[in-house]
């Protein structure tokens, strides 16, 4: 294998092993939040030691996360570096920004939402969690700026062969931003509530603390009927906005190879199988005229086919994509459909509480749902990335063209120390997970005394 081909494989490796820690650790501070805020508002002592219990899970994942994604940024050097030269003056001032901005505010206040109990008040404390919250949210916002402007470049021009920034507000707002971020921060959330959904359904299962995981499962599933809903929304604007700047990518998500007549709409394959060496398909279940309401929003909306683009400029390895992205919509929906008939069963059940947990196919459902979020965002990935090859930067910079001049077998070594790495970091993490699912939740915790209260002549932070 080329020097290329391993520099891809590598990058594809990091990103699909480090994307699994930060969407857990957004969301799960996002629901530490809502979970503290109802201890402080109403003093229920319950919400005080479901912040305890799940900080725990928030600590694990921010520290794998942490640790994953330091080499998944030193590739830029290392493996494309020619990339680095000709777009580091936008790329990595926003990765600089993501550092800076996002990861510090997170780091500096991780301590505090760990290790504050009792040395700060519970008003404090709400706001260190907040910041981590706001810390990791920024993260995405950041990183999504930096992917979606690979995806649709804006705010540069080329001058002596290398991208100059000439309006950094065209930059940062490209095409895609709004719905690049915005779809992965949902995406981020709609995975941790799962999360929190499927563990609770865990011990609600095992008949272990039932009460107590009630509370959670309640909480995670009203916000999942907030937050599914819109996801599939944000899905379907992030798709017409792809048909209408990366039309190549949207046909190739499709399996949509030849262009609709004015007049008539694009139909849709349901399912079918892409051939890109006969450049058709080689079997396709199709719905008439549906691609056009899909990619268009209009009956009779003009489609471009793939085979309006050169063999050169199609998107590779087209049943990977056409399947990824089926996968990923499928999981959405399937999901919304749980959430919401999950809540018609609570609402059945809002007078007999055990009548809840006798469902137990019900909360199996929840348990075997946990992986369902993660498989959905690492689709979407893929869709994302190898829907935009064969550029690095859509329409300005090949992928050939952007990776380091370094032997294959440099690259090779460095696949198998990572891989090696990740099992090392993977087998901790469940481990330690496993440990803290079967230790379960602390019921004799108690909220710490006022440190103002309890010492008069205390300084603790936030008096």
């Amino acid at each position: 294998m080329s020097a290329l081909d391993l520099a891809r494989g590598q990058f594809a490796l990091t990103t699909i092993f480090h994307i699994l820690w930060p969407i857990l650790t957004i969301s799960l501070s996002a629901y530490l939040c809502v979970v503290e805020s109802l201890w402080v508002r109403t003093g229920n002592i319950v919400w005080y030691r479901h912040a305890r219990f799940w900080s725990k899970l928030l600590l694990l994942n921010f520290t794998v996360g942490v640790v994953t994604g330091i080499p998944l940024e030193f590739q830029f050097g290392t493996n494309w570096a020619r990339f680095s030269q000709y777009a580091g003056q936008f790329f990595g001032n926003i990765l600089g920004f993501e550092g800076a901005m996002a990861f510090m505010l997170e780091a500096g206040f991780f301590g505090i939402v760990m290790f504050g109990w009792g040395r700060v008040s519970k008003g404090v404390h709400l706001f260190a969690t907040t910041m981590v919250a706001l810390g990791s949210s920024i993260s995405v916002f950041w990183i999504m700026v930096a992917n979606s402007w690979l995806q649709t470049p804006a705010g540069v021009s080329v001058v002596d062969g290398k991208l100059a920034v000439t309006d950094y507000v065209s930059a940062i707002f490209n095409p895609d931003m709004p719905w690049g971020v915005s779809h992965m921060w949902f995406a981020a959330l709609e995975t941790g509530f799962v999360v929190v959904a499927g563990v609770s359904a865990y011990y609600m299962l095992k008949r272990r603390n039932s009460d107590f995981f009630l509370h959670s499962f309640k909480l995670a599933l009203v916000l999942l009927a907030i937050v599914a809903p819109i996801q599939i929304w944000l899905g379907d604007g992030s798709g017409y906005d792809v048909f209408a700047t990366q039309p190549a990518k949207g046909a190739a998500i499709e399996g949509h190879w030849h262009t609709n007549a004015p007049g008539t709409g694009a139909d849709w394959s349901l399912l079918a199988w892409p051939n890109q060496a006969k450049q058709a398909n080689d079997w396709s279940l199709e719905v008439p005229g549906m691609l056009s309401m899909l990619a268009t929003h209009s009956p009779h909306g003009q489609v471009k086919g793939l085979t309006d683009f050169a063999v050169a400029d199609q998107p590779p390895m087209l049943p990977l994509l056409y399947y990824a992205f089926r996968v990923m919509a499928g999981v959405g929906f399937l999901l919304m459909g749980l959430a919401f008939w999950t809540s018609y069963a609570v609402y059945k059940s809002r007078r007999q509480p055990d009548a809840l947990l006798a469902q137990r196919k019900l909360l199996l459902a929840w348990v075997l749902a946990i992986p369902l979020p993660y498989i959905a965002v690492e689709c979407g990935w893929i869709v994302r990335e190898v829907g935009r090859q064969p550029w690095v930067v859509y329409g300005l910079m090949r992928t050939k063209d952007a990776v380091s001049n370094v032997p294959a077998s440099s690259v090779s070594a460095s696949i198998v120390m990572f891989a090696m790495f990740f099992v090392v970091l993977a087998a901790s993490f469940f481990i330690f997970a496993r440990k803290w699912l079967k230790q379960g939740p602390d019921l004799t915790l108690v909220p710490p005394a006022d440190p103002k209260r309890a010492d008069p002549n205390s300084t603790a932070i936030g008096y």
